[in-house]
C-alpha cells in the first residue's frame, strides 16, 4: 500500500499503524537476508512509534498523512539513537548519536515510523550499492541484479515492501537511478528545497529526495522533508500549501520537449521504445509533444571534476593507514580530486552556470523535458557498470541524470513499463528550477492514466504464486 492508501485505511479503522509496521518488519525478516537493503533495523523503536501513532489516529489527533507510515532512511543521514556509518570502515565513532538530520527530524515530528537505516556504497560515491563494510545490495526483481545506487538500499526496501517510503540522497542520479531499476518513483527536488545538515560532501551537486511507490506519495513526503531547518543556511523560507495541491490537474495544454538521448547518450532499444510509448501516452492526454535535438554537449568532464574534488574533500580528514580500508575505486577518484586546482573547479562551476542558462531558455518554450532516466535496465549485482568499458566511470552509463544535479533542477523518475525480460525502465521528467509541483503533476498524470505500478503488479504475482504453491506459509518465510 502507498502512504496515501495507508492514511485512508488508518482513518477508516481498516488498518492500524501497528499492523502496517508489523507487516513491514515481517517483510524485512523474510527478504532482507537475500537483498541486504538494511544496515540496521530498529524493531523495538519502530513498534513503539507505531503504537504512539495508533493512539493518535484513534483519538483523532494524527499529525497528517505521514503519521504511522513505515519509513526508512539512507545511512548517510544522521538519525538520533542509531549510528550513521556511511558504508565505510572509516566511521568508527562509538556515539552517542544524538542528532537527526533535518529530513529525519521532520519525519519524527510528522509521526512517521522509522524502521531502520538502508545501505549505501561508501560515502554514497557511485551509481550502484555495495561497500567494503556491508557488501552487495541486490534487487527485489532479481537478486542477481543491482538495484542501482547510491540509494539502492532505500529503493530495494520500498520495492520489496520493507517500508512504504524512504529518504535518499542524489548527487548525480542516486535517487533516480535506483528508482528506475526497481520500478519505484524517485524525485530529486530543486536544489536547496530539502534542507541538509551537515552539507553534502559534493557541495552544490548534493540533493535529498523521496523514493516512494507513487508520485502522490513523493509529493506528500516532500511536504514533510522540505520544511525549513535553521541548520541549513541556504534553505528557502517556509512554503505555503502542499505539493499535492493541483497534482491531479493533468497535462492538457502543457508543452513537452522529448529528447530520447540528449544528443549524446546510447540507449538500449527496449528502454528507448518504452519511454517513447510513455511520451505517446502523454500526447494522447492532451500534452503538446515535440521531439527536440541536442540541447547541450555532454558535461561529464565538468561533473567528474566536481565529483572527484568532493571525494577528495570527504577523505581529507583521514590518514594513509585509514584510507587503505576504502573502496579502491573510490580512492582512485579521490586521488584524482586531490590534483584538481581551484581554477579547474571554478571552470566546472562555470559549465554548470552555462547549462543552467541553456535550460532556462529551453523552458521558455517547453514546460518540461522528458528523457529516459537511465539508458539501460538493471545489470549484475557487484558490477560497477553494465559493461566492463562502462564500469570504471559510473557517469558513463547515467548520462541523463547528472546534468540536472549541475543545474539543480527538479527531476522525477517514474516507472514506464517492463522489458521482455521483465525488468522495469524509468521515464525522467525535468522542469525549471522551483517548478517541482509541475514536474510531479506530469508524473502523476502518466501514473494515474496508465493505472499501473510495476511494484504492485509484482507483489500481486508473488501473492498468487504463494497461494498456488504454498497453502500454509510460516511467518517470516520468504515467498
Amino acid at each position: 500500500m502507498t502512504a496515501a492508501e495507508l492514511a485512508r485505511a488508518y482513518e477508516r479503522r481498516e488498518l492500524s499503524p501497528v499492523e502496517a509496521t508489523r507487516a513491514a518488519l515481517d517483510a524485512i525478516e523474510a527478504r532482507n537476508p537475500e537483498l541486504n537493503a538494511f544496515v540496521l533495523v530498529g524493531e523495538d523503536v519502530a513498534v513503539r512509534a507505531a503504537a504512539e501513532s495508533q493512539a493518535r489516529w484513534a483519538a483523532g489527533t494524527q499529525r497528517g498523512p505521514a503519521d504511522g507510515v513505515p519509513t526508512t532512511v539512507k545511512d548517510l543521514d544522521r538519525t538520533s539513537g542509531w549510528p550513521t556509518l556511511r558504508g565505510s570502515w572509516l566511521v568508527d565513532d562509538p556515539g552517542p548519536w544524538r542528532e537527526d538530520s533535518p529530513g529525519v527530524a521532520r519525519l519524527r515530528e510528522a509521526g512517521a515510523v522509522l524502521l531502520g537505516k538502508t545501505t549505501t556504497p561508501e560515502f554514497g560515491w557511485k551509481g550502484v550499492t555495495d561497500s567494503p563494510r556491508f557488501g552487495i545490495t541486490r534487487s527485489p526483481w532479481d537478486p542477481a541484479l543491482t538495484p542501482g545506487g547510491s540509494s539502492g538500499g532505500s529503493a530495494a526496501a520500498v520495492a520489496a515492501g520493507m517500508g512504504t517510503w524512504s529518504i535518499g540522497t542524489d548527487g548525480g542520479g542516486s535517487v533516480r537511478v535506483p528508482a528506475a531499476f526497481t520500478g519505484t518513483v524517485g524525485f530529486k527536488p530543486t536544489g536547496d528545497l530539502v534542507p541538509a545538515y551537515p552539507p553534502g560532501g559534493n557541495g552544490p551537486l548534493s540533493h535529498r529526495g523521496p523514493i516512494t511507490l507513487s508520485v502522490l506519495d513523493a509529493a506528500l513526503l516532500l511536504d514533510v522533508i522540505s520544511r525549513p531547518d535553521v541548520r541549513d543556511w541556504a534553505a528557502p523560507p517556509p512554503r505555503e500549501g502542499s505539493f499535492a495541491a493541483g497534482i491531479e490537474a493533468g497535462v492538457r495544454g502543457l508543452s513537452i520537449g522529448y529528447s530520447p538521448n540528449l544528443g549524446y547518450g546510447r540507449n538500449d532499444p527496449e528502454v528507448e521504445a518504452l519511454v517513447a510509448e510513455a511520451v505517446h501516452v502523454l500526447a494522447g492526454m492532451g500534452a503538446r509533444v515535440t521531439e527536440v535535438g541536442p540541447i547541450f554537449d555532454d558535461p561529464v568532464e565538468a561533473f567528474q571534476t566536481m565529483w572527484c574534488a568532493g571525494l577528495a574533500r570527504t577523505l581529507r580528514p583521514y590518514g594513509p593507514d585509514d584510507v587503505a580500508r576504502v573502496d579502491p575505486a573510490m580512492l582512485e577518484y579521490a586521488e584524482k580530486g586531490r590534483g584538481i586546482t581551484a581554477v579547474a573547479y571554478l571552470d566546472a562551476v562555470a559549465v554548470c552556470a552555462d547549462l543552467g542558462h541553456r535550460m532556462a531558455r529551453f523552458h521558455e518554450t517547453y514546460d518540461v523535458l522528458i528523457t529516459p532516466t537511465v539508458p539501460t535496465v538493471a545489470f549484475e549485482a557487484g558490477a560497477d557498470g553494465p559493461t566492463p568499458e562502462r564500469s570504471r566511470v559510473w557517469a558513463s552509463w547515467t548520462p541523463y541524470t547528472y546534468p540536472f544535479n549541475m543545474t539543480r533542477q527538479p527531476a522525477l523518475s517514474v516507472p514506464c513499463g517492463l522489458t521482455r525480460a521483465g525488468l522495469p525502465a524509468g521515464l525522467q521528467i525535468v522542469g525549471p528550477r522551483h517548478a517541482d509541483a509541475r514536474v510531479l503533476r506530469v508524473g502523476r498524470a502518466y501514473e494515474r492514466h496508465t493505472g499501473w505500478s510495476p511494484v504492485a503488479e509484482a507483489a500481486r504475482t508473488r501473492a498468487t504464486r504463494t497461494r498456488e504453491t504454498t497453502p500454509k506459509t510460516r511467518k517470516g518465510q520468504p515467498t
